[in-house]
């Protein structure tokens, strides 16, 4: 779902004397209007990807919906009738209603909300990087139930529900951690590569990132054992599972790995061209689709691993696909697009 979703520490210095108390889940929004400071260099453009006709403009696309956000609109999940999405500076989440185009509710949660949002056990499971917490948000009455003792282990991770129990890593050791849904507490504890990062799951398995070792963990939900380490491509921090596979965005190089899920073998690095630090990555629509600043919307088809589409200009840095729609924040310009599938040309 952004940096510091994220990992920037020269960027975060550099707002900090504007923001002083406000961590933001992956690419923070610009600075006001200034002289640049000496010795900064300016943030290279992103390449793209160099196929010929799969460049667009997100100029010619025209949103459904837009939601304004004040603040700084991120990390996301989709359930049945809404699209929750983080606010970090606010301390808040907010339910966006898939009927009526509208936001239905604003939810105070944890100090800055951070490291993505899950969906399961009817609630929505909320890191926070202020207060080093989990809270849990009924989905039917849009209130706190619970505030558990987990803290995200980074900014720009990710937090993932299976059947079973919720997963996050909560030490930079190498803890993914847990979280039972009918004790709201740690049940257990799963070693995994030390500074571990993003986590998802599908596929029948947890999937944990590990963008300094270039290592994608798959971990069996059911006995809390590790059963893949694969290396991917460098430096992988946003994941997401489809099509009987396991994507990350690696934010080394910009590409996107896909690594079968039933043997943890790497099948393929896919050009993409959306290097450096903020991004996400979801899977819907039967495709692989990618954010980052700069390039909002890249759109991956499985059938050629290749990147068949790839939108450039203003917005993006968390993505979601459900309801119809590509649902995308963009962060930067304080709102968020819900774009039908059928209006991408």
């Amino acid at each position: 779902m952004t940096i510091w979703s994220v990992a920037c520490p020269a960027l975060a210095a550099c707002l900090s004397a504007l923001l002083p108390a406000v961590i933001y889940a992956q690419d923070p929004p610009p600075a006001a209007p200034a002289a640049p400071k000496k010795g900064r260099a300016p943030r290279p453009p992103k390449p793209g990807v160099s196929t010929p006709g799969v460049k667009r403009e997100m100029a010619a696309i025209t949103p459904d919906a837009v939601f304004p956000i004040e603040g700084t609109p991120d990390w996301q999940v989709i359930t049945d009738e809404a699209v929750w999405v983080s606010n970090a500076p606010k301390n808040t989440i907010h339910r966006l209603d898939v009927k009526t185009n509208q936001v239905d509710a604003s939810i105070t949660v944890g100090r800055r909300p951070c490291s993505g949002l899950a969906a399961g056990f009817g609630s929505i499971w909320v890191p926070s990087c202020g207060d080093k917490t989990v809270s849990r948000v009924d989905i039917k009455t849009n209130q706190v139930t619970a505030t558990i003792a987990a803290a995200p282990a980074v900014s720009e991770g990710g937090i993932a529900a299976s059947p079973e129990a919720v997963w996050i890593v909560t030490d930079a050791k190498g803890v993914l951690s847990r979280i039972d849904p009918a004790s709201d507490k740690v049940a257990a504890e799963v070693e995994v590569p030390a500074n571990s990062a993003g986590v998802t799951y599908g596929e029948g398995a947890v999937w944990v990132t590990t963008p300094d070792k270039n290592l994608l963990t798959g971990v069996d939900p059911k006995t809390n054992r590790v059963i893949f380490t694969v290396e991917v491509g460098p430096q992988p921090r946003f994941v997401t599972t489809g099509a009987g596979s396991v994507w990350t965005l690696n934010q080394g190089d910009g590409t996107v790995s896909r690594v079968d899920a039933k043997t943890g073998k790497l099948v393929t690095n896919i050009e993409a061209g959306i290097p450096g630090s903020g991004g996400e990555l979801a899977f819907g629509n039967g495709h692989v689709w990618a954010t980052a600043v700069q390039i909002p919307i890249s759109e991956i088809d499985p059938a050629v691993n290749q990147v068949v589409r790839q939108w450039t200009g203003a917005g993006g840095d968390s993505i979601r696909v459900g309801q119809g729609s590509v649902w995308l924040s963009n962060l930067r310009e304080q709102n968020l697009w819900r774009i039908g599938l059928s209006g991408l040309k």
